[in-house]
C-alpha cells in the first residue's frame, strides 16, 4: 500500500493546503476550514495553488447529526472551491468517500496513490444522494463502473478511476508529481483560469449561440490585456 508521509508534497510559499478527512462527519470546523481557504485564495488574487489532501470514508452512522442547512452550506462551499481563481490539486490516499470524495471531485487535477478506492457513502442502508453523484454522473453516467458506483455503491479502484479519468495520475512519488504539476500550472492562476474553467463547465449544457457570446467576451479580455502589456 502507498501512503503519504508528513514530508511529502511540501507546498511552495504561496500555496495553501487543505486536509479533508472522510472518516469525520460534516462539522462547522470543516466548513470553516474550506471557507478560510477560499477567502485567502480570493483575497490573494489566486496566487499559488490550493493543495487538497483527501483520505478516509465515513462509517455508519455518520448522518445522525446532519441537517439539510449544513449539507447546503457544504455543497456551496465545495462549489466555491471548484471555482477558485487558482489551480486546485488533490492528493488522494486510501479509501476516499464522504467529504473526501466530495472534495476530490471539486478539484482541477487529481493525484492518487495506488491504494485509493473511491466509495459512495451510505446512510441507513441507502447510498447518499449528495452532489458527488451529480459530479460523477456529469463525468460519464453511461460508464458501467460509474453506474455501478452510483446505483449499487461498488467501489472504484485506483487503476479503474484512472481509466475513467476520475483521477489524473496514480503515483508512487506524490511529492515529485505535485512538484511537476505545480511547475506546469504556475502563472496560470487568477481570473483567467476561473474564466476558462467556467467555459469548460458550461460547454456540455450550453447552446452554440449562447456559448459564443461568453467565449468572445473571454477572447476580448485576453486581447485587451495583451494590448495593455505591449503598451506598457
Amino acid at each position: 500500500m502507498n501512503t503519504i508521509s508528513e514530508n511529502d508534497a511540501r507546498p511552495e510559499a504561496d500555496d495553501l493546503v487543505l486536509r479533508i478527512d472522510g472518516t469525520k462527519p460534516l462539522s462547522d470546523d470543516i466548513l470553516a476550514a474550506v471557507t478560510a481557504i477560499c477567502d485567502r485564495t480570493e483575497d490573494g488574487g489566486g496566487r499559488g495553488h490550493v493543495i487538497v489532501h483527501v483520505s478516509g470514508a465515513p462509517a455508519a452512522p455518520w448522518t445522525d447529526a446532519l441537517t439539510l442547512p449544513r449539507v447546503n452550506k457544504w455543497e456551496r462551499a465545495l462549489r466555491r472551491l471548484e471555482r477558485l481563481p487558482a489551480a486546485t490539486l488533490a492528493v488522494a490516499d486510501g479509501e476516499c468517500g464522504g467529504l473526501a470524495l466530495d472534495a476530490l471531485l471539486a478539484t482541477d487535477y487529481r493525484i492518487a496513490t495506488g491504494s485509493v478506492r473511491l466509495t459512495m457513502p451510505t446512510a441507513d442502508g441507502t447510498l447518499w444522494p449528495g452532489m458527488a453523484l451529480y459530479r460523477l454522473a456529469n463525468h460519464s453516467a453511461s460508464t458501467a463502473a460509474i453506474r455501478r458506483a452510483l446505483l449499487f455503491g461498488v467501489p472504484i479502484e485506483a487503476t479503474e478511476a484512472l481509466g475513467l479519468h476520475l483521477i489524473d495520475e496514480v503515483s508512487d512519488d506524490v511529492a515529485g508529481s505535485l512538484a511537476r504539476i505545480t511547475g506546469r500550472t504556475t502563472g496560470l492562476a487568477g481570473s483567467d483560469l476561473a474564466i476558462r474553467r467556467q467555459l469548460m463547465f458550461d460547454a456540455t449544457n450550453t447552446g452554440f449561440e449562447e456559448a459564443l457570446g461568453s467565449h468572445l467576451a473571454a477572447c476580448d479580455l485576453t486581447l485587451r490585456r495583451a494590448a495593455e502589456e505591449v503598451a506598457a
